[in-house]
């Protein structure tokens, strides 16, 4: 394992600290983490298993808080998070056995989308309004793809989930940050507990992260809670943008 200066974890620690606060609130926390550890010279495996290591604790951290606020109900989202982990788990598996480079070049024109949406539509997301599809439906379909997807390849499904549910179960962007959440743990947990199977996981710097994540998880949770929708939504359409920045860039550079 390779070794850190002892410098190295404070700054771990801010890092994830502002990560988790911005992806608590529209998602993308990866954006802030992954380059942070990948400057840190460390294998681009244990990268992303250290990354989803400390992820989990921000995600778990924010969840715990919406439900303590009541921004979400964890017995509604009881067939979501079935479904997200048994996506997540086999997306984690089908990435060893499939190349993900045709689904590396379709994301970013889906966010695209997404983000475009957005834009022309000022008014989605700030009320809620009836569902147009079923709950049971709606999870069975995006638990498992969406689960399927996180566990594959993952950026930008913060985005999706946001908006899944903002458009087909009526939620508004701060009720659907909070469902998000919820999803995001699932597939998170799913997905670490193969990292660290594999021995893919710094547990140093990953501890050091997850006590910024644990604290920045609950002040963007909080923020979403204190500040609502219209909060939510430039900040998720700031992290769309930069997350379709930078899959661009990876993807055609």
């Amino acid at each position: 394992m390779p070794a850190l200066e002892l410098w190295h974890y404070p700054v771990l620690f801010l890092v994830a600290l502002i990560a988790g606060t911005v992806d608590a609130i529209a998602g993308g926390g990866g954006l802030i983490t992954v380059p942070a550890l990948l400057n840190l010279g460390l294998p681009v495996p244990l990268v992303l298993g250290t990354n989803k290591f400390q992820s989990s604790f921000g995600s778990v951290s924010a969840t715990r808080h919406f439900v303590q606020q009541k921004a979400v109900d964890l017995a509604e989202c009881r067939l979501g998070i079935a479904m997200t982990l048994a996506g997540a788990l086999l997306g984690a598996f089908a990435v060893q056995q499939i190349d993900s480079g045709l689904l590396g070049a379709m994301v970013p024109w889906m966010l695209a989308v997404i983000l475009l949406y957005t834009i022309f539509r000022p008014a989605a997301g700030l009320k809620e309004h009836p569902p147009r599809l079923g709950r049971a439906a709606f999870f069975v379909c995006f638990g498992l793809g969406l689960g399927f997807y996180d566990g594959f390849f993952g950026p930008g499904v913060g985005s999706f989930w946001a908006i899944a549910l903002v458009l087909l179960l009526g939620q508004n962007f701060g009720r659907a940050t909070a469902t998000t959440k919820v999803m995001n743990a699932t597939s998170n947990v799913a997905s670490l507990a193969l990292f660290a199977a594999a021995g893919q996981v710094h547990y140093g710097a990953g501890l050091a992260m997850a006590a910024g994540q644990i604290l920045g998880g609950r002040i963007g949770a909080g923020l979403v809670v204190t500040r609502g929708a219209r909060f939510v939504r430039p900040i998720f359409m700031v992290m769309a943008a930069a997350t379709l920045a930078r899959l661009l860039w990876v993807q055609y550079r």
